[in-house]
C-alpha cells in the first residue's frame, strides 16, 4: 500500500490568494510511505525557500512521487493532518475573509487540487483521507518507535483547538487518556512570553538558547501566577496575566540589546514549562506504568525539556520524533491510514530521516561547479573525508553535503557546517561570520556513538541520540576541552553517529578523531540566518559564497573560493525569487513631503523588505533569469562602472536570498 501524507497551505510559491498567516498554516510538506516504510519525504521549504512555508506542499509532492517512479492516480491513499470539518471550516472562514474569491472549496476539493497543481493529475476523492492533528503527531512518534507499549505526549502550539493529548499507547492502539485546550498551550506559553524578550513564532529555540544564561529564581515567584498545578497531573494557564511582565521590565524591541532581566526570564520561562510536563507526565507515567515515553509536538524540539525527562528517571526509553513539528504530521497521517485500510500491515521502526535529495552524481556536480568557476575553484578526491578532516583539525569551518538530505529541523550529518568541537572561539566565529546571529547561541556537537559516554553524561538504558533532540550533561572533565559546545551550563544538544546510520559522516568524525584525539564535530546546519537549511548544490554554492566559510565539500568535490572579477559578476543572470516581488510607490515621508520608496518585498506573511535604490530597481524590474547582470545594466541606462557600483547592494540582497543569481 502506497500512501502520500501532505501538511501545508493552499497558495503556489508565487501567489497569495488567500494569505494564510504561519500561525495558522506552517511547515507544508509531504511524505510517501509504503507499507509502513519512508520512500521519501521533504518540506517545501526546502524546495521553494522560505522558512516554515505556509504554501501549498507543490514541489514536495512531486520529488516524492518521482522518487518512487509512481504518477498521482496509482497512489493508493491521500492522508491530510487535520480532520475534514477542521479543513471545512478554515476554508470558510478564508472565503469570508476574502469577497474576491467565487469559489468555496470542499475538503476533498482543496486536497484534489494540490494533487493537481503539483502534478496535472486527477485523483479519485475516495481516496482521500483526512486524519486528527493529534493522532497524525502521535502515530509519527508511536508507530516508528520501536516500542511496543509506551505513554505517548503530543504536547502542541494548538492543533484543531487542542494543545496537549496524552495516549496510553499499546500494541496498536492509541488511547487518548487526556486533552488540554489551546488556553493550556504550553507553546501559546512560550511564545508570548518570547514576545516580550523581542522574538516571534519559530524563535522559542533561541530563548531556549538564552535561559542557561539567566537565574529561574528571580522571576520564580512570578511565573508562579501564570500557572496553577493540580491533582491526577492537571494544570491550569493564565495566559491573561502575562501582562505582569510589565512590571519588571519594558519589552525589548528586535534588535536592541539583551539585559540579565531577560537572561532570568528566559530561564524562569524555561523552568517553568519543564516543571509543568514533569508534573504531567510523572502522573500519567504512574498511572500506567509505561517505562518508555514517545513526545511529539512543536513544544517536543524543546532539548532541555527533553533531557530534563531524561535525567528525571521516570521512563527508561525516551523517543523524540525527530520531525516533531507539523512537517511530520505528514507521516502520521499516511501511517494512520495505512493502519486503519490495513490493521495488520508492518510499520518499519525509523533508523534515520535521510529522505530528501540526493546532490547528483560527481559529474552533475561537477558540472554545477563548473559554472561557478568565476568564483570557486573544485577539486575532485578519491577520499573527501580524509581532506575534509585535515581541514576541520586545521580550524576551518566547512559546508558538507553528502547524500539525501535530512527531514526535520536538525542536520544530521548530510547538510551541515562543520568545525572543530574545542576552541570556544569557534562558537563566536560561526554565530558572527556565518549563521549572522546572536552570539549567546549555542552549537551542537556530533560524536561517534561508540564514545558518546567519553564525553557526556548517559544513562543506563539511553545511549543512543540520533536526532539531536536531548541536552545532555557534558562531563565536567570534559568541558574546557570542549569549550565551542558545551553551552554555559556545561549541557551539549548531542547526535550520536553510527557507521550503519551514516557511513560517510562516521568516517569523517572518525578521520577528525584520528588526528586530534577527539571523535567529535562541532556540527549546525548549513544555512545563513535568512533560509531554510541547503537543499540543492546550487543553495550549498549560494551559501559558501554568501558567508564566510573556508571550504564546501559536496559530494567527492572540495571547493574553496576565489576572487572574483567584476566580469565573472557581471556574467551572472539575475531573477527574482518566485516569493518577491517588486514595489514602487509615492509615500508620504512626514507631514509634509512625499517621496518615492522602492523596494524588494517578499510577499508571503511576515515576509521582509529591503529599500532599492532608483537604479537597482530599474535593473531587477527587467531580470528574467536569462538576461546578464552587464546586460540588465545595460538596459537600464548604466555603463559597466555604474552596475559595478551597484554590487554590493546587489550583493547584500543575494545573502538575503531576495534575489537569485545563476551562473554559466
Amino acid at each position: 500500500m502506497t500512501v502520500l501524507g501532505l501538511t501545508g497551505g493552499l497558495d503556489p510559491t508565487h501567489a497569495n490568494e488567500f494569505a494564510v498567516r504561519f500561525d495558522n498554516i506552517h511547515d507544508a510538506a509531504a511524505v510517501l510511505v509504503r507499507d509502513g516504510r519512508v520512500l521519501a519525504a521533504i518540506e517545501e521549504e526546502r524546495l521553494n525557500r522560505i522558512k516554515h512555508t505556509n504554501k501549498a506542499p507543490h514541489g514536495a509532492i512531486r520529488f516524492c512521487l518521482e522518487q518512487a517512479g509512481i504518477k498521482a492516480t496509482q497512489l493508493d491513499a491521500v492522508a491530510f493532518y487535520a480532520t475534514e470539518p477542521y479543513v471545512q471550516r478554515v476554508l470558510q472562514m478564508l472565503h469570508l475573509a476574502d469577497f474576491g474569491q467565487r469559489e468555496l472549496m470542499t475538503p476533498r476539493g482543496y486536497v484534489q487540487r494540490l494533487v493537481r497543481t503539483a502534478t496535472g493529475e486527477e485523483i479519485d476523492p475516495a481516496k482521500i483521507y483526512f486524519v486528527d492533528h493529534h493522532t497524525c503527531h502521535a502515530v509519527s512518534a508511536y508507530a516508528m518507535s520501536g516500542f511496543d507499549a509506551a505513554l505517548v505526549a503530543s504536547i502542541d502550539g494548538q492543533g484543531e483547538s487542542i494543545a496537549v493529548v496524552i495516549y496510553d499507547g499499546r500494541g496498536r492502539e492509541l488511547k487518548p487518556l487526556k486533552r488540554f485546550a489551546e488556553s493550556d498551550s504550553l507553546g501559546a506559553l512560550y511564545r508570548e512570553v518570547i514576545r516580550f524578550l523581542g522574538y516571534e513564532m519559530f524563535d522559542e529555540y533561541k530563548v531556549m538558547g538564552m535561559a542557561p544564561y539567566g537565574d529561574a529564581a528571580k522571576y520564580r515567584e512570578l511565573f508562579k501566577t501564570f500557572y496553577e498545578l493540580k491533582p491526577a497531573g492537571d494544570y491550569t494557564l493564565h495566559l491573561d496575566r502575562l501582562t505582569a511582565l510589565f512590571r519588571v521590565a519594558k519589552p525589548r524591541r528586535k534588535g536592541e540589546a539583551f539585559s540579565e532581566i531577560h537572561q532570568h526570564i528566559a530561564a524562569a520561562l524555561q523552568e517553568t514549562v519543564e516543571k509543568i510536563a514533569l508534573h504531567l507526565l510523572t502522573h500519567w507515567q504512574r498511572t500506567t506504568g509505561h517505562k518508555n515515553l514517545c513526545l511529539v509536538g512543536g513544544v517536543t524540539h524543546n532539548c532541555s525539556m527533553n533531557g530534563r525527562l531524561l535525567y528525571s528517571g521516570l521512563f527508561e526509553k525516551i523517543f523524540v520524533q525527530p520531525a516533531a513539528h507539523d512537517a511530520g504530521c505528514a507521516i502520521g497521517a499516511a501511517l494512520a491510514v495505512q493502519l486503519a485500510l490495513a490493521p495488520n500491515s508492518p510499520v518499519e521502526a525509523l533508523t534515520d530521516v535521510y529522505w530528501g535529495t540526493e546532490p547528483g552524481t560527481t559529474e552533475e556536480i561537477g558540472r554545477e561547479l563548473q559554472a561557478w568557476s568565476g568564483f570557486v575553484t573544485a577539486e575532485r578526491c578519491d577520499d573527501i573525508g580524509s581532506r575534509a578532516a585535515d581541514l576541520l583539525a586545521a580550524g576551518k569551518a566547512i559546508g558538507w553535503v553528502q547524500g539525501r538530505s535530512e527531514f526535520g529541523p536538525r542536520a544530521l550529518g548530510n547538510r551541515s557546517i562543520l568545525a572543530d568541537p574545542r576552541p570556544a572561539e569557534n562558537k563566536d566565529i560561526i554565530n558572527r561570520m556565518v549563521k549572522k546571529r546572536e552570539s549567546y547561541r549555542p552549537f551542537a556537537p556530533s560524536v561517534l556513538a561508540e564514545k558518546v559516554d567519553d564525553y557526556f553524561v548517559t544513562t543506563a538504558t539511553e545511549k543512543e541520540f540520533p536526532s539531536m533532540s536531548v541536552i545532555l550533561d557534558v562531563r565536567p572533565e570534559c568541558r574546557a576541552l570542549l569549550g565551542a559546545i558545551t553551552h554555559v551550563d556545561g549541557t551539549a544538544r548531542v547526535q550520536t553517529v553510527t557507521r550503519a546510520m551514516n557511513p560517510r559522516y562516521w568516517e569523517l568524525i572518525r578521520a577528525f578523531g584520528e588526528r586530534t584525539g577527539v571523535p567529535m564535530l562541532l556540527n549546525t546546519s548549513f544555512n545563513n540566518h535568512a533560509e531554510p537549511i541547503v537543499e540543492s548544490v546550487l543553495d550549498s554554492i549560494v551559501c559558501f559564497l554568501t558567508t564566510d566559510l573556508n571550504a564546501l565539500a559536496v559530494g567527492d568535490w572540495l571547493v574553496l573560493k576565489r576572487e572574483p572579477t567584476p566580469e565573472a559578476w557581471l556574467a551572472l543572470r539575475v531573477a527574482l525569487p518566485a516569493s518577491v516581488a517588486l514595489v514602487e510607490e509615492r509615500r508620504w515621508v512626514s507631514a509634509t513631503e512625499q517621496a518615492w520608496v522602492r523596494e524588494a518585498r517578499f510577499t508571503y506573511h511576515h515576509g521582509k523588505t529591503a529599500k532599492l535604490s532608483a537604479e537597482l530597481y530599474r535593473l531587477l524590474g527587467a531580470a528574467n533569469g536569462k538576461t546578464t547582470l552587464a546586460a540588465l545594466g545595460a538596459a537600464a541606462g548604466l555603463d559597466g562602472a555604474a552596475t559595478v557600483a551597484l554590487l554590493p547592494e546587489l550583493r547584500e540582497l543575494w545573502g538575503n536570498r531576495m534575489v537569485v543569481l545563476a551562473a554559466g
